[in-house]
């Protein structure tokens, strides 16, 4: 019988700190909650990534690849999908950084 992959989420911690910087690894975790913030914002509204694009006049494959995580988006592509969402980018006080990484912050702290 072959063996089941038994890695755990301790086990990718360890192995994501190995691989990656604590700048990175920060840089990834504010794009995932920054993009969960658009796509929660996005249902919330009852938008398809369709009626987003002729609101926003960003493109809908564009859009899907940005939820996906499949891009990294310029900050003017994400504010011209967030303004139809009713939302914006703000810059924050240090204060309301995340403890778990230095230097990071929840994109709930500023979306």
């Amino acid at each position: 019988m072959p063996k089941k992959n038994m890695f755990t989420a301790d086990d990718w911690d360890d192995l994501q700190q190995e691989i990656y910087t604590p700048e990175e690894i920060a840089a990834s975790d504010l794009r995932v909650s920054l993009i969960g913030e658009l796509i929660r914002a996005r249902q919330e509204k009852g938008f398809s990534q369709k009626k987003l694009e002729e609101l926003s006049g960003v493109k809908q494959p564009i859009i899907a690849r940005m939820e996906k995580g499949n891009t990294i988006p310029q900050i003017d592509t994400v504010l011209k999908v967030l303004a139809p969402l009713g939302k914006t980018l703000a810059i924050v006080s240090i204060n309301k950084r995340s403890a778990r990484v230095p230097g990071t912050q929840r994109a709930s702290d500023t979306v």
